[in-house]
C-alpha cells in the first residue's frame, strides 16, 4: 500500500500535497530531536532557545492539523475507493510524528522538573549512544519513505527495538546506581523520553512494511511474514 501511496505523493494532486506536509513533519521532528538532545546533554536552553523549541512544536502541531484537513477534504470529495486506506494510513502516521515533538519538549524541560547535572560515567555514555542511534534513524526515515525501501525499514525496526530494550535495561541500572535524587531524575526521564521517541519512530516505520490493520505491530512473527511475501 505504501508504494502505491508514494506514487500518488509524486503526482500533482491533493495526495501529493499531503505527502509534502508529511515530509515537512518528518524533517521538523528530526530537527527538534537534535536540538533537544543538545539542550539535554550539553547546555540547558536559555529562555529564548526554549521558546524556539516550543514554536517548532507548535509548527509541528499545525502541520498535523493541516494534513488531517487535507485528508478529510480529499476523502469527502474522492470517488476512488483506495483513497480511504491511504487517508487512514496518513492519519495514523502523523499522530506518531506529532508525539515525537512532545517528547522533545519534555527533554528540554527535564531540568525544570528537579533534574540535576549529568555525571561523566558509563550510563551517560550509553545514553549518548542511544541518542545518536535515534537521531540517525530519524535522518534515515525520510529516505526510507521516499523510496518505499522495505529492507532498510526492516533493519531500522529491528535496530530500533534493540534500542528500546537497551533503554529498559539502562533505566534499571540507573535506579540501582549511586546517584542522588536530582541526577536519577535527569537520567531516568531522559532515557524514558528517548525510548518514547524511538517507539513512535518505530510506529512510523511500520507503515512501510505492515498492512494498514497491522500498523504499530512489528513483532518477529509479523516481520517474518512480511519478508516471506
Amino acid at each position: 500500500m505504501l508504494r502505491e501511496l508514494l506514487t500518488l505523493f509524486r503526482s500533482d494532486d491533493p495526495i501529493a500535497r499531503m505527502g509534502q506536509s508529511f515530509s515537512e513533519m518528518l524533517d521538523l521532528a528530526r530537527d527538534l530531536t537534535v536540538a533537544a538532545g543538545v539542550y539535554y546533554f550539553d547546555t540547558p536552553p536559555t529562555p529564548d532557545e526554549r521558546t524556539a523549541i516550543y514554536r517548532q512544536d507548535v509548527q509541528l502541531n499545525k502541520l498535523q492539523r493541516r494534513l488531517r484537513k487535507q485528508v478529510i477534504t480529499h476523502l469527502t470529495l474522492s470517488t476512488v475507493p483506495t483513497d480511504a486506506a491511504y487517508g487512514l494510513l496518513l492519519m495514523s502516521l502523523v499522530k506518531d510524528v506529532e508525539r515525537i515533538g512532545d517528547y522533545c519538549k519534555n527533554l528540554v524541560e527535564v531540568y525544570d522538573e528537579g533534574g540535576g547535572p549529568l555525571p561523566d560515567d558509563q550510563n551517560v555514555a550509553e545514553l549518548r549512544e542511544l541518542r545518536a542511534a535515534i537521531e540517525e534513524a530519524l535522518v534515515a526515515v525520510g529516505k526510507v519513505f521516499s523510496k518505499s525501501d522495505a529492507p532498510t525499514a526492516l533493519d531500522l525496526i529491528r535496530h530500533g527495538r534493540e534500542v528500546n530494550r537497551r533503554c529498559d535495561m539502562l533505566v534499571t541500572r540507573i535506579a540501582q546506581g549511586p546517584y542522588d535524587a536530582a541526577t536519577t531524575t535527569t537520567l531516568i526521564l531522559g532515557t524514558r523520553y528517548y525510548k518514547r521517541i524511538q517507539s513512535h519512530l518505530l510506529n512510523v516505520l511500520s507503515g512501510v512494511v505492515m498492512p494498514l490493520h497491522k500498523l504499530d505491530y512489528y513483532d518477529e512473527d509479523a516481520l517474518a511474514e512480511f519478508e516471506d511475501e
